[in-house]
């Protein structure tokens, strides 16, 4: 372990900044000695500001000592750091965070010290709508808003007041203009000017609206109106980082100042949709960047190597976090955070970019940032050139590894070499840089066309779109794209395709996409910069008419294209998944309906998550971008589980509006369940199914007065769930399956319910009632509502009952479900004719609702497969049989699912064409005939 003496030679060594210092104030050494050893944080920050704090409640102001007071605390500050800094003792996290809370502290010092005298002179600004003192708003942008300032950062900062006005209470009166512009004016002297003891900060103010030209501050109705008529793009990226740092957060009025700014920035800022035209812009502003960081290193020694602007340097780093953040913060409260690293990790956990290309640009970022403190402590300069003689490079080899090793600087070099030719890499790839691999956007030659031999119908679109009146009307950038990427779709179909037929479709699909999308360059950007994005989408609508013309719905879902990171998340550890997805949800729920009702935005953000999760399963589903397919039991429990998410999640949201309406306790636990029948019961949920639900409460059966409250409860949740909205729509909902159907209470009792399945009275439940019950659930609401539910479905299942009669009453149901159901075609229909689903859950239900008193293990909710197996393994049939029909069932389900997934109306297909199929509905009618002792589809003799 290095010694006192020899960190203090380290530091100056390596700073002689730090040496000028303490040779001039040899006490500091002795500070050092006592101070060093100990983190940098808030507590120690304030230690070094109490002259300053004391200043504040003197009897008569002394600028001249209270800049000088500030100056001295820098200074000490930064030996602090930098002693800590290059002695190892002190992270990133520790310089940055350090640096940029003693910036906020000496900001609000600075102000509270100013308007001790404004106030004495001119009154103070008071605010009509908080009815209190307003305050000067500072923004602290940049480095500086992100918590992320260097060891010789500048601080950008931005001046704001609420709205205009005449001050009060002095002798003299001021417009808040004028006293806040002189309020401005003296907070960046006291903050930047040199005198004796150096100064604190630089400060830079060219991020205000309208630049140099623009007036020092500004209140909040001039910043809207420049926003909305002038704010330029990089304006949008520069206030990524902008965070109210004045007020502090710990004062009275920050809460209201930060609502109001942020009612401004974040629709600026963030679009409501996902924002891919950010590609294309990043990439511009870093060409220019990079471009004026060339004239200003050529032809100056010691200006070559640019680690903050050159390549793989902290801005490619920068803008590749912003680029993210930009693009999908409209829609994703997660990704409104400001420090580069966060950001970073977080693109990491939602799979954005692979988990080594995130960890490589984390790795990348700390050292650039440390090396960039080492080159800027040497000389107290904002610097981010690399030293180009000798001598400097080895000592800033050496500075990089502390006094405890020693560094070559060849090894310093290729290191460097390592972390930024990786980050050039990365951003590279991610803002296609590689002009060959995005979409030549130039005009098609005249007279191309599909290859009307391969695409005849795809042909005939293309002639009518090219004399269309649409295609006329699109910005002249938008067609081109829209022509190249047909242009590159029919020769990806042409390598790619052996079927004509199913090329000439897939083109087709691909047309009424693009029609879809033209007018939103956002969607037409990732077709075009990202190819992998294009290669997706072919492949997708090649596979599935539903899916095309889902996404041709819902274009926004083209991200989820780019990459398969959420379908491997999915498949990996659903449970987890699904936790997160709740948890995102949420959020974004609360981001807009904390200030309000805020019902309709709520709506289309379900139906947006809604659309975006069954997307990915569909993804996963067709093996798009997996190396394998899932299951379509997998499907499945996904699609259920997302139901279920969805129906939890409106209950919670809609509760909260119907318990405001009746004055009840908002934290209340409302006694309130869904009830999941048929599908979703099952958990056998495919991509259009409708849900059946039921709606149960806990009260007394005479509380009316709760009927009325849970009544307005459903049908709230029903039209958040049934309402179509700009979003589009979530689910049909059927509540026949209730007591007395649709003839009943859209809520129901749950006593009463009980004495209704358990046939108390004379009001009491057919068979085929207790048949749907085998395949129910609780998928929402109160826990101990849906354990009541379990409760009696337990009861009612594992009632004695007279076999003969149950299957006389089944058999007569089966058939009504036939004659419901004709089908006059040749075809053979999967789920409803004889030998096919509807036969095998039939059989299921009787064996469960005969056999359950003699063996429970067949109550449980367990999906027909497994019920099969469990008859099988307790004797009421073969063994064998069970797992022949169970594997029908399966390839049933499976076959029905890929003709829904092809557009299929009828899932109906030719046995002749299918061997496969016949074989498994002869088991399935074998098995029907043993149990019921006669076919399920002809009238009894």
């Amino acid at each position: 372990m290095t010694d006192f003496a020899a960190q203090i030679e380290f530091l100056k060594q390596h700073s002689s900044y730090a040496q000028r210092w303490l040779n001039s104030r040899p006490d500091w050494v002795d500070w050092l000695r006592s101070q060093g050893a100990q983190k940098v944080d808030v507590v120690g920050i304030e230690d070094l500001l109490a002259p300053c704090q004391d200043a504040l409640a003197a009897p008569e102001q002394d600028e001249a000592q209270f800049m000088a007071d500030l100056r001295l605390a820098r200074q000490r500050l930064m030996l602090w750091i930098a002693f800590r800094d290059l002695n190892g003792m002190a992270d990133l996290s520790e310089v940055t965070h350090a640096l940029s809370h003693f910036a906020e502290e000496t900001v609000a010092l600075s102000i509270a010290y100013i308007r001790v005298d404004q106030q004495r002179r001119f009154g103070l600004p008071w605010s009509r709508v908080t009815d209190s003192e307003m305050p000067l708003m500072v923004v602290g942008m940049g480095k500086l808003g992100g918590l992320e300032l260097n060891l010789s950062s500048d601080i950008d900062l931005i001046f704001l007041y609420e709205h205009e006005g005449d001050t009060q209470g002095g002798p003299k009166s001021l417009s808040y203009h004028e006293w806040f512009t002189r309020m401005g004016k003296r907070l960046i002297k006291l903050l930047a000017e040199h005198d004796a003891n150096g100064f604190v900060f630089r400060v830079d103010m060219r991020l205000r609206p309208n630049g140099d030209s623009g007036p020092l501050v500004c209140s909040l109705d001039m910043l809207e109106e420049y926003l909305l008529v002038q704010g330029r793009e990089w304006e949008r990226y520069a206030w990524i980082k902008g965070r109210l740092i004045s007020p502090l957060p710990d004062s009275s009025p920050f809460a209201y100042c930060e609502r109001e700014l942020d009612q401004l920035i974040r629709p600026f800022v963030y679009r409501r949709h996902l924002d891919y035209g950010v590609i294309a812009s990043i990439r511009e502003l870093h060409a220019q960047i990079q471009h004026e960081a060339e004239k200003r290193s050529s032809n100056h020694h010691g200006r070559s190597r640019d680690i903050k602007l050159g390549r793989g340097g902290i801005r490619e780093i920068e803008f590749l976090a912003q680029m993210f953040q930009l693009m999908r913060g409209g829609t994703d409260p997660r990704f409104r955070i400001r420090p580069t690293l966060e950001v970073l990790e977080l693109i990491k956990q939602q799979g954005i970019l692979p988990a080594k290309e995130s960890d490589d640009l984390k790795t990348a970022y700390i050292y650039l940032r440390r090396l960039e403190h080492r080159i800027q402590v040497w000389e107290d300069q904002q610097t981010h050139y690399l030293p180009e003689d000798e001598a400097p490079r080895a000592r800033l080899a050496a500075s990089m590894v502390g006094p405890d090793q020693t560094q070559e600087q060849a090894r310093f070099l290729s290191e460097l070499d390592t972390h930024q030719t990786a980050v050039a890499q990365h951003f590279e790839k991610a803002f296609v840089l590689d002009d060959a691999a995005r979409l030549d956007n130039t005009s098609l030659p005249a007279g191309w066309e599909p290859d009307i031999t391969l695409f005849p119908e795809s042909a005939a679109r293309w002639l009518a779109w090219a004399d269309s009146s649409k295609q006329r009307q699109l910005p002249e950038k938008s067609r081109i794209i829209f022509n190249n990427l047909i242009r590159k779709a029919a020769e990806n179909l042409q390598v790619d395709q052996p079927i004509v037929i199913s090329a000439d479709q897939t083109l087709l699909r691909f047309f009424d996409l693009l029609e879809a999308v033209a007018r939103r360059s956002a969607y037409l950007s990732i077709l075009s910069e990202y190819p992998q994005a294009l290669f997706n989408v072919l492949a997708l609508l090649k596979t599935s008419q539903w899916g095309a013309q889902y996404l041709t719905r819902h274009p926004h879902l083209l991200d989820y294209l780019l990459n398969s990171r959420t379908e491997k998340a999915l498949i990996e550890d659903p449970e987890q998944y699904w936790q997160e997805v709740k948890a995102t949800l949420d959020m974004r729920l609360d981001d807009v309906m904390a200030d309000g009702d805020g019902s309709e935005q709520a709506m289309d953000i379900l139906r947006i998550t809604h659309h975006t999760e069954t997307f990915i399963t569909l993804l996963a589903d067709l093996g798009i971008g997996m190396d394998h397919e899932l299951s379509v039991e997998k499907v499945s429990d996904h699609l259920s589980a997302l139901a279920d998410l969805i129906l939890q999640t409106t209950f919670e949201r809609v509760w909260h509006s119907v318990a405001q309406k009746f004055a009840l306790p908002l934290d209340a636990n409302a006694p309130f369940a869904v009830i999941s029948y048929g599908k979703l019961g099952g958990k056998e949920l495919g991509y259009s199914s409708d849900l059946d639900l039921v709606f149960l409460y806990q009260a007394e059966e005479t509380d009316f007065a709760a009927q009325e409250i849970y009544a307005l409860l459903a049908k709230r949740m029903i039209n958040w769930l049934t309402a179509y909205t700009s979003a589009g729509s979530l689910f049909e909902i059927d509540t026949r399956l209730r007591p007395n159907g649709s003839a009943g209470f859209l809520v129901t009792n749950a006593d009463a319910f009980k004495k209704y399945q358990m046939r108390e009275g004379d009001n009491a439940a057919w068979v085929w009632e207790h048949q749907a019950l085998t395949r129910a659930r609780s998928s929402a609401g109160s826990r101990v509502v849906g354990e009541f539910f379990d409760s009696v479905r337990f009861d009612v299942l594992s009632q004695k009952r007279d076999v003969g009669q149950l299957r006389h009453e089944i058999l007569e149901m089966r058939r009504k479900v036939h004659a419901g159901h004709p089908n006059p075609s040749p075809d053979f229909d999967l789920k409803h004719d004889a030998g096919g689903m509807v036969d095998i859950e039939f059989i299921v239900q009787f064996l469960v609702l005969a056999f359950s008193n003699a063996y429970p293990q067949l109550i449980g909710n367990l999906g027909n497969i497994a019920l099969l197996r469990i008859a099988g393994e307790v004797g009421l049939i073969q063994a064998s049989v069970a797992q022949e029909v169970g594997d029908a069932y399966r390839l049933l389900r499976a076959r029905q699912h890929r003709l829904r997934l092809d557009g299929a109306e009828k899932t109906r297909v030719d046995l002749a064409l299918e061997p496969g199929l016949v074989q498994a509905r002869e088991v399935v009618l074998n098995l029907w005939q043993e149990i019921f002792l006669a076919p399920s589809d002809t009238e009894e003799a």
